[in-house]
């Protein structure tokens, strides 16, 4: 007997995550090895950050979760975790949409680096102008 998953993906700024939700106690695991204490360093509670969907969706504890994470920051990838569970979640039940939306989970957060112009000093910024 197949073992039911959830996939989706997640993204923020160059982040990747893509995440699978399998029911299980509650596991998260990042990157096949890592807890999210682990991966992420314990300094900014990214441990609340990542389990912020789980929680307001009360399936914390019902569903373990395997992901694969690249790109951006640390920051970053929390966030695209988050936004890939919040994702998963709409497949385990539909119902989750309002309350998950209520609470911009499932807003892909656009924002990201602009890129520098050429013949300038960056983005926005300039070479000083000199009139003689």
């Amino acid at each position: 007997m197949a073992v039911e998953r959830f996939y989706a993906t997640g993204k923020r700024k160059t982040a990747v995550a893509r995440v699978w939700l399998t029911p299980g106690k509650g596991d998260i695991k990042v990157n096949r090895t890592f807890s999210v204490e682990d991966y992420f360093g314990g300094g900014d509670d990214y441990r609340q950050k990542v389990e912020r969907p789980m929680t307001i969706t009360e399936t914390v504890g019902k569903y373990d979760v395997l992901a694969t994470v690249k790109g951006g920051g640390k920051s970053a990838q929390a966030e695209a975790l988050r936004h890939g569970i919040s994702k998963a979640l709409l497949g385990v039940d539909p119902e989750f949409r309002l309350s998950l939306k209520k609470a911009g989970l499932l807003t892909r957060d656009p924002r990201a680096k602009e890129r520098k112009k050429y013949g300038q000093k960056g983005a926005r910024a300039r070479f000083q102008f000199s009139k003689r």
